[in-house]
């Protein structure tokens, strides 16, 4: 009989608003979905078709926990997200039915190493070292979409410190929820355990030791952490 010639990581899950917890398999980030973003960004917010970046499953951080300041980085960024949960995996996954597959919703924070991804973009260079490190999602529990819906609009908002930084609504996003889905499908297969990170509004900034970061979102939830 095999064996493994050391012990396999633990599993990755998020607390499930009203008990549970939902193991995680993949993180997938849209980038630039909201038109704001984009023109803060020095980009143009035509509607091109969307572009895709990943997370590793174990650089969520959960239930309110620390998130420590990232080595490698001098300029580390917050960017408050609406977070979908798959529950039902596929391919070519048409758009009327994507939110079928759809298990809830969370709040969530892709931190970004911002000083990094302009190094990479300059020289153009994959993102990997500037969103996928160590500790860079910190996410609020799911709430399942048979309890709150399917959220189309509503406030999307990130404080620091008590003071606001990111303040927008969800219709503002440039690819819908059963678009991202429906599109995301098509290049990859999509698994039960799927998170997809659906872009931040404008307002990105840079954060260091000792804020306390607090986002929420209207029918959502919220997601609170502290860079240490």
């Amino acid at each position: 009989m095999e064996h493994y010639v050391f012990a396999p990581p633990g599993v990755s899950a998020v607390p499930v608003s009203g008990g549970g917890l939902f193991p995680v398999r993949r993180i997938f980030c849209v980038g630039r979905n909201y038109a704001e973003h984009v023109r803060e960004m020095g980009g143009d917010p035509s509607r091109e078709e969307p572009f895709f970046f990943t997370k590793p499953a174990d650089a969520l951080v959960t239930e309110g926990s620390a998130t420590p300041y990232p080595p490698a980085t001098s300029d580390l960024h917050h960017e408050m997200e609406l977070v979908v949960a798959i529950g039902m995996g596929g391919t070519d996954i048409d758009e009327a039915h994507a939110l079928d597959h759809v298990f809830g919703y969370a709040a969530g924070l892709d931190m970004t190493r911002r000083d990094l991804q302009a190094s990479a973009k300059k020289a153009g260079r994959p993102w990997d070292m500037s969103k996928g490190f160590d500790h860079s999602a910190p996410i609020g529990d799911i709430l399942p979409a048979a309890t709150i819906g399917h959220p189309a609009s509503g406030l999307i908002e990130l404080k620091v410190n008590g003071k606001v930084r990111q303040s927008s609504d969800l219709s503002k996003m440039i690819w819908s929820v059963p678009e991202t889905i429906a599109y995301l499908s098509r290049q990859v297969r999509l698994g039960a355990g799927d998170l997809i990170m659906t872009g931040t509004p404008e307002g990105v900034a840079a954060v260091v030791r000792g804020d306390l970061l607090e986002g929420m979102i209207v029918g959502v939830g919220s997601v609170r952490t502290k860079i240490v």
